[in-house]
């Protein structure tokens, strides 16, 4: 066992440990998790796994922590907070240095991602003075209803390795702020980025033990035993949505029935209209599909363009994909890395195979070099192919025509997710009336899918998940309601 507790003027170490009730010790499972850099294949740590022993006392020391947490004042939980933001502001570029090296992050998505934990953070620090209750009349004579918002109790947390500082502490900061405790499983590709430092953070922030856990372990060992586990009241997930189903059906076929908060997988359209300001919708597309090689949920998945210019459209697209530096994240102009790992890889390869093979036209290729996948951009792209219908999660695209603004915006529901979506043109009215038609959490005029505003409801529809993140929406999800009567003169009962 090892307290690694270390002050603001020395980096972090020691990542090759557990976080469990507040003390930092070795897994006890046979397996290692070796965490490599996707750019160089550099061993970062090595960290030996959790077994479901340690699971289960990582979640009896939260269930104990909690408890004395929920009666903390709000003053106390929100000033935990500002300073945990004071510290992410002493530990930008380390925390920057993890992003790039473990998740294989361009400096400038680095940057983005670790505003946007930031931006969350310090929003999470005013959610424990906006919880309120409610006092209700009562339809019988003499009584009082008083509604209060209370904390869930425990949260299971299982984060994702394309954002996994910011999509972690998304969860972890308003759950913490809102009284509840929290146990987190990170992916096991960025178990530094997306768990390990966040709890060096939040211990050298002065958080009481037990709060927050970090386990990291084998899916094979926890994997479902994080979400059966008895005592976690609610699931927060955000993933594939083939693995956020199995976990929808996992969290109620044991013993307790759960909440879940699922942000999963996404077919975003990208929608440029006849009437659009061609040279901002190229910029924007560029951006939107590009950062983080595509590796974003939320990323531009599909591209949809008028016909009548849509030849416009690829020529300019086609001509400013050219520009981008590909290669080193570390390097500071770089704006497309390495793919996070062989199966991603794979995966990829596959998507372009099949691109071809179902007649897509490729304008733009080249050579894969280790993870490091350059752009690839197919035009005549119909809504059939795999292109269209699946999610890609890396540097590939297809344009596809649209005949009309009609055709434009059935194509962008023909999917079955509705996470983010877009859509460009110089007509307000139009625009808004097109986004209003688009079955989607989160559409964007005149910007592109990626977008994440701490104050604003972050989610999907159909299968891209449950609930909201963010401002008064994550409040909701991660508290519970107590409705408490009060009879203050008897009462007349029938019998």
């Amino acid at each position: 066992m090892s307290n690694n507790n270390q002050s603001s003027t020395e980096k972090y170490s020691d990542f090759s440990f557990q976080y469990i009730a507040g003390e930092w010790q070795k897994g006890q499972d046979d397996s290692v998790n070796t965490d490599t850099n996707p750019f160089n294949g550099e061993t970062l740590v090595e960290i030996k796994q959790a077994t479901q022993s340690q699971l289960d006392e990582a979640y009896k020391a939260a269930e104990i922590a909690q408890i004395e947490w929920a009666q903390t004042s709000p003053a106390e939980r929100g000033a935990l907070l500002h300073k945990v933001v004071s510290i992410l502001d002493q530990r930008q570029d380390e925390i920057v240095d993890w992003l790039v090296k473990e998740s294989g992050s361009t400096r400038i998505k680095a940057m983005v991602e670790f505003s946007s934990a930031r931006a969350i953070t310090v929003e999470a620090a005013g959610f424990p003075s906006r919880v309120h209750g409610e006092i209700r009349a009562s339809k019988i004579p003499g009584k009082e209803n008083f509604i209060y918002r209370e904390p869930i109790g425990v949260i299971a947390v299982i984060s994702p390795w394309n954002f996994p500082f910011h999509l972690t502490q998304r969860s972890i900061a308003p759950a913490l702020a809102l009284g509840n405790a929290v146990v987190l499983k990170p992916a096991s590709d960025t178990p530094v980025i997306g768990g390990l430092l966040l709890a060096k953070i939040f211990e050298e922030a002065g958080l009481p033990k037990g709060l927050l856990n970090v386990v990291v372990g084998a899916g094979s060992e926890i994997g479902d035993a994080i979400v059966t586990h008895d005592t976690p009241r609610l699931i927060s997930f955000t993933g594939s949505t083939s693995v956020g189903k199995n976990i929808g059906e996992l969290a109620n076929s044991g013993n307790t029935i759960k909440k879940l908060a699922l942000e999963l997988g996404g077919n975003n359209p990208f929608v440029v209209l006849k009437d659009a300001n061609l040279d901002n919708a190229v910029k924007a597309a560029v951006f939107g599909k590009f950062l983080h090689q595509g590796q974003i949920c939320i990323a531009i998945n599909r591209i949809i363009v008028e016909d009548a210019i849509y030849d416009d459209f690829v020529e300019r697209f086609h001509a400013h994909v050219k520009t981008l530096k590909v290669g080193d994240p570390n390097d500071q102009d770089t704006a497309i890395g390495p793919i996070i790992n062989e199966d991603q890889l794979k995966s990829i390869k596959d998507k372009i195979a099949k691109a071809k093979d179902a007649g897509a036209n490729m304008i733009m290729s080249g050579e894969i070099e280790g993870q490091v996948v350059p752009p690839h951009i197919f035009t005549e792209v119909t809504a059939d192919m795999d292109l269209s219908c699946n999610e890609i999660f890396g540097p590939l695209v297809g344009i596809i025509r649209a005949k009309d603004e009609d055709e434009a915006l059935k194509l962008a529901n023909d999917t079955e997710y509705g996470l983010s979506s877009a859509v460009f043109t110089e007509d307000m009215e139009k625009g808004l009336r097109f986004a209003r038609g688009i079955k989607a959490g989160m559409t964007h005029i005149n910007d592109i899918t990626v977008n994440d505003e701490s104050n604003a409801p972050f989610g999907g529809e159909k299968n891209s998940g449950i609930g909201r993140f963010n401002g008064e929406w994550v409040l909701e999800e991660f508290t519970t309601l107590h409705w408490i009567s009060v009879q203050h003169e008897p009462r007349n009962y029938p019998f």
